[in-house]
């Protein structure tokens, strides 16, 4: 409960530099896939639902998934890390870069978020990638999902086997 209130005040407030990623203190691990959000600030996502409760989580990716198994909560806000600054940011005001073909955090296709247009236009212009709403990020997201879930479980796999392997 104090987390979700932590989260919730967090949300509430304009986040200044030196807390800028308390919700990363107060949800270090991202609950879909166990990724650390500390490691993955310039990609992270903070959902606060209008029951109150929150999730942190490490991408769009997870913030899709958990948006799509909490059908029955309305998202209040949903926050985005900006790439450059890690700040947090309105995700549908931010600006996104779609990247196909260039891995991300969780996916195969970058999927990158920015404060500020003229950062996500020069990424895009740097990456080959293109503009877009945060609506046209998220059906991406989840247009992605079954090939991104089939990479993400394979690698776990040779990760377990190699594993396995050092311990014999």
């Amino acid at each position: 409960m104090l987390k979700r209130l932590m989260l919730a005040t967090l949300l509430a407030l304009s986040v200044a530099p030196a807390a800028a990623q308390e919700d990363v203190k107060a949800s270090p691990a991202c609950r879909h896939c166990g990724m650390d959000r500390q490691k993955f600030a310039s990609s992270r996502m903070l959902i606060e639902y209008d029951d109150g409760s929150v999730e942190g989580t490490c991408s769009i990716r997870c913030a899709a998934l958990d948006l799509a198994i909490s059908l029955q909560k309305v998202p209040r806000a949903i926050k985005v890390a900006d790439m450059d600054t890690k700040q947090l940011v309105d995700a549908e005001k931010a600006s996104w870069v779609l990247v196909p073909g260039k891995p991300g955090v969780m996916t195969r296709n970058a999927k990158w978020a920015f404060a500020e247009r003229p950062a996500a236009e020069a990424y895009a212009k740097a990456s080959g990638g293109t503009l877009v709403t945060f609506d046209e990020a998220m059906k991406a997201a989840y247009d992605d999902m079954h090939q991104d879930n089939q990479m993400l479980r394979e690698k776990r796999k040779m990760m377990k086997a190699k594993a396995a392997e050092k311990s014999h």
